[in-house]
């Protein structure tokens, strides 16, 4: 079991792991944190170009994310910081906003990730952390997956040094083929060796930082074969210095406040859900202890500093985050040294990256998000165990393509909560038999060679009785005593019931009159202690009678042919 290192119950975990510092491992801490930061420099170029935001603003958020994580967040090897998925989600929102202008859209990108920072803040106060379980695995694989093959339709153009239309991502690339005709050449060149190095890198040498290659590559190429003065478009203007605090435009945001909280609730279901995942995983690996709860707090604090430094919207990166583990990473110094070194780069490097070429730099997101946000191996294993989770990962994909990024967080909301409605309410009751010369009772259709009990149907029941599942026990008990009528008992296995409502309360003692009824024998067997004492309370267990209640199915079972008049239940 995970075990604390000094980290108490404080609310700044910071402190707590200073206090156990041991001096061997400083120097991990600051190899993994500058490792990191050469990662995810050129990494939130990238995710900036995605927000349609100034590339400093990454930065920004780069920074703050990984100084505010750092001290409030409970993981070690945590790296927080922009993402291609919650860069996507901010660019959808701008889109539906109809914002326009690089400053209007960087003022609308920080509002909605203060305003997810406050949304999170509500779920530390309240404890709602739980709530981002609604977001299915499979509906998160398949937004992703749509939302990346969005960005990367988007990117196109960058790559070609042309200009596209359309409302949605299908459109956009039906009008990129139209353009081909008009392709800069020297820009396609610049992007298909891009792509190439990104890629190539990816796949021969993995642990080489095939970002910051390219990104070097980039400024070099363009400052020895004068890129510029060749017709290839450059980035622009990147201003070095520190960023300031601002508030976002407030009449910006009232005005599109439904947009706003569409964004901040997706942005808040992503992000928690990735980052508490991942939290787990190193925690699990490292044997310490994590605080979901704090979890919630540390992603408000570093979403609201993003947001009031002109950034966006921050959650953890597993790529990063997996560098830094590998890199030596053993407290969240390591983080605290990679905000620093990112904000050192705001100061000295900056300007350096104005002459990127913008066909590196639609080279550098497609990698990005095509690496990060296209899960093929989940994809084909969703195919392969539960295909229903697969096809709501496609429609959860086609959604997102079809109606935008923004809209598809939502629908996939839905969906999970549709497929939470009609598992929840469907309950598994398979018929069981005995195995041969055993007492073990086993389903009858996965072990059709097991022996059934004459007279005795034995039917086990899988999930909470309550008001949503409580008919169809009665329905599936109804049609057992319709099908077998030389039936005289029916047991009713009760291990997976975990839970009881008023309802299903009352429907035990329904159950107790129809098998009455019906001249049938009723007995209940491994009934849990609370769902017992609820029956106990609607008098359920009087009217079946206590000795009707067994240990396990055997039991019953052996009750039931050895004494159908009900004597005591000798256990």
């Amino acid at each position: 079991m995970p075990t604390t290192h000094g980290q108490g119950p404080t609310r700044v975990p910071l402190l707590g792991q200073l206090r156990s510092y041991q001096r061997g491992w400083l120097r991990g801490d600051v190899i993994a944190g500058v490792t990191v930061a050469a990662l995810i420099v050129p990494k939130n170029l990238g995710y900036a170009g995605i927000a349609g935001i100034p590339l400093q603003n990454g930065l920004y958020a780069a920074a703050a994310g990984a100084i505010l994580y750092a001290i409030f967040g409970t993981s070690r090897q945590i790296s927080m910081g922009p993402s291609s998925g919650l860069a996507a989600v901010a660019a959808s929102a701008v889109l539906a906003a109809g914002i326009a202008g690089e400053q209007d859209v960087a003022s609308f990108v920080a509002g909605i990730t203060l305003a997810s920072g406050i949304l999170f803040l509500l779920l530390a106060v309240f404890k709602m952390g739980w709530i981002a379980q609604f977001l299915s695995r499979a509906v998160v694989t398949g937004f992703l997956f749509g939302a990346a093959i969005d960005v990367v339709i988007g990117e196109l153009p960058k790559l070609t040094g042309t200009k596209t239309t359309g409302s949605n991502p299908i459109q956009e690339l039906w009008s990129w083929f139209g353009t081909l005709g008009d392709a800069h050449g020297t820009t396609v060149l610049v992007g298909v060796i891009s792509l190439v190095v990104v890629f190539g890198l990816r796949l021969v040498a993995p642990r080489i930082p095939g970002a910051l290659v390219l990104v070097v590559g980039g400024l070099l190429a363009a400052a020895l074969f004068n890129l510029g003065d060749k017709g290839v478009a450059l980035v622009g203007d990147v201003p070095r210095g520190l960023p300031v605090p601002q508030l976002p435009n407030g009449p910006q945001l009232w005005e599109h406040a439904g947009t706003v909280a569409l964004a901040a609730v997706a942005l808040v279901m992503i992000g928690f859900s990735q980052t508490a995942g991942d939290a787990r995983t190193f925690a699990a690996k490292h044997r310490y202890e994590i605080d979901i709860n704090q979890e919630s707090l540390a992603q408000s604090f570093a979403n609201i500093a993003a947001g009031l430094f002109q950034g966006m919207p921050v959650s953890t990166s597993l790529s990063a985050s997996s560098l830094n583990d590998r890199s030596g990473a053993k407290t969240g110094l390591a983080s605290l040294t990679s905000g620093v070194t990112v904000l050192l780069t705001l100061l000295f490097l900056a300007p350096l990256f104005s002459s990127l070429p913008k066909a590196v730099l639609g080279a550098l997101i497609i990698e990005a998000v095509v690496s990060g946000m296209m899960d093929f191996p989940e994809m084909r294993r969703l195919f392969r165990v539960k295909r229903v989770d697969f096809w709501i990962a496609v429609v959860a994909l086609l959604a997102t393509l079809v109606f935008g990024v923004l809209a598809g967080v939502i629908i996939g909301i839905v969906l999970s909560l549709i497929w939470l409605v009609a598992v929840a309410t469907h309950p598994e009751m398979p018929t069981l038999a005995r195995e041969r010369g055993t007492q073990v009772f086993r389903e009858v259709e996965s072990h059709p060679g097991d022996e059934m009990v004459p007279g005795v149907a034995v039917v086990r029941f899988d999930g909470g009785l309550f008001f949503a599942t409580a008919d169809a026990l009665e329905d599936r008990l109804r049609q057992v005593i319709h099908d077998n009528p030389e039936l005289t008992g029916i047991v009713i296995d009760c291990g997976g019931i975990n839970f009881i409502d008023s309802q299903g309360a009352a429907t035990m003692a329904d159950i107790v009159t129809l098998t009455r009824d019906a001249n049938v024998n009723l007995r209940l067997t491994r009934l849990k202690p609370g769902p017992r004492a609820v029956l106990e309370r609607d008098g359920v267990i009087e009217q079946l009678g206590a000795q009707r209640i067994h240990g396990n199915i055997h039991r019953a079972v052996q009750a039931e042919v050895s004494d159908p008049e009900d004597g005591p239940d000798r256990e």
